[in-house]
């Protein structure tokens, strides 16, 4: 009987063993998946792309990701923002793999040697990183010179041959047995693998997994949310250069007018617009905008209470224009030393050309909005002519001509100024006069007394 007891309790732990055993070895199947994160590249390479990469490689790092595989497909863009997210690949603690689907050119092609592994999809092609504008033409050879230090530096930086990087910006390099000068390099999948620049041919990301070693693996790829793809859009330079114009243009016609209205609503929805995506994105930071607008109130200022275009003016304009610029760049305060080499100046190159189309645009808007004949019906244009019996009451104002009076508020040149206890519009002959200043009337003209300032001698006389 005591046997039999014995019997069943060696039976049971040993059971008990066995589950903890099954249990453990289960964790440690669970423990060897590997966690893929995955997401694309499949546009220009520009700000929202940029945006995009810097949200990848934060959510990769945020669930402990062991790879990184970018789908990449697009013709270029811009040199800054493939600056940028070279740099982030090269500098990224968890291995980027790139998974080459169609084309990988130009600006794509850097940002490509910039990872670890490189598979490509058959009928794929990577290189043709001259340096363009947006017509097509080569840039100057300074453009060509910082994008071949590029290219050669990415793929030292991992082991790929820098003649052939090279190659693919500059049509005067050769490389023997593999590029002839006067062409821009330009591999296929299979003269790719050939010399070292794509690990291997794949049809798929599974593919691209097995080829690699990774049997057992949770794909986790990035969600990009419809708020994500709005900040994506309104931090492109087209759109922000866009949003400026509005800014400047809605303070230009509110200031050609009393009171609150539309512009001035136009104006502070463009500026949330500019300014809400870039702080989102830890672009933007507070002061910056308090810069911004410190500016604005400089600006005014120098409307409203200063005579002429002196140095609030000038301030104004340097805390508008850098307002708007750091809030692009990516930088700490005034350490600069992350930002690509270039996308400050990008960037200011942006701000000042939609300053210079918007202000010009402003006036010219602003003086022929009521002289077209859409908007001609808003304006008074027809003449009281003292032939059809019309009159004016100005005899009164005319027999201040030659009086003294006081200014009763500041003229700039507009205001009001007191005769005899009583208040009249006025309009400073020359520059402006301060509250409390002696003045003269000298002439009434539409409908204001022309006043000028009363010095001592002549009060004294």
């Amino acid at each position: 009987m005591i046997c039999g007891r014995f019997s069943r309790m060696l039976m049971g732990v040993v059971a008990m063993l066995a589950l903890v055993f099954q249990c453990t070895f289960c964790n440690a199947q669970e423990s060897n998946d590997k966690k893929v994160y995955l997401f694309s590249i499949d546009e220009d390479i520009a700000p929202p792309a940029s945006l995009r990469v810097e949200k990848a490689l934060k959510e990769a790092e945020s669930i402990k990701a062991d790879i990184i595989v970018v789908h990449i497909n697009t013709y270029g863009g811009t040199l800054d923002d493939a600056d940028k997210i070279r740099t982030a690949f090269l500098e990224s603690p968890i291995p980027v793999w790139a998974y080459i689907d169609n084309n990988a050119a130009s600006a794509g092609a850097l940002i490509s040697i910039a990872c670890e592994k490189i598979y490509m999809h058959s009928g794929s092609s990577i290189g043709a990183a001259t340096v363009v504008d947006q017509t097509g033409e080569v840039q100057p050879d300074k453009y060509q010179s910082y994008m071949r230090s590029l290219m050669r530096a990415t793929a030292e930086k991992r082991h790929r041959n820098p003649d052939i990087a090279q190659a693919m910006v500059d049509p005067d390099i050769y490389v023997a047995g593999v590029s002839d000068s006067g062409k821009v390099l330009t591999f296929t999948t299979k003269e790719a693998i050939e010399h070292g620049f794509c690990d291997a041919e794949v049809e798929s990301v599974e593919q691209l997994l097995e080829h690699a070693g990774v049997h057992k693996y949770t794909i986790h790829e990035q969600r990009y949310s419809f708020i994500d793809k709005l900040v994506g859009f309104l931090v492109s330079p087209v759109v922000s250069g866009i949003l400026i114009m509005l800014i400047i243009g809605g303070i230009y016609f509110e200031l050609q007018q009393p009171g609150i209205g539309f512009p001035l609503i136009l104006a502070l929805s463009a500026a949330a617009l500019y300014f809400a995506p870039l702080y989102l994105e830890g672009l933007a930071a507070y002061w910056e905008i308090l810069i911004f607008i410190a500016g604005i109130v400089l600006m005014i200022l120098e409307i409203f209470v200063f005579p002429g275009f002196g140095v609030s003016g000038v301030l104004g304009i340097i805390c508008l224009v850098c307002g708007l610029v750091f809030s692009m760049v990516g930088n700490v305060g005034f350490d600069f030393s992350h930002v690509p080499s270039g996308l400050v100046a990008n960037r200011t190159m942006v701000v000042l050309v939609a300053l210079a189309i918007a202000l010009p645009l402003s006036m010219f808007i602003g003086k022929k909005l009521f002289e077209g004949n859409a908007f001609g019906g808003l304006a008074l244009k027809t003449v009281e002519d003292t032939k059809e019996g019309f009159t004016v009451a100005a005899d009164k104002e005319m027999s201040f001509v030659g009086s003294s009076a006081v200014a009763a508020t500041i003229l700039r040149p507009a205001g009001k100024i007191s005769i005899d206890g009583r208040l009249y519009d006025a309009v400073a002959q020359v520059g402006y006069i301060e509250k409390g200043q002696d003045v003269k009337v000298v002439d009434y003209v539409n409908g204001s007394l022309v006043v000028k300032k009363l010095d001592n001698n002549m009060s004294n006389q």
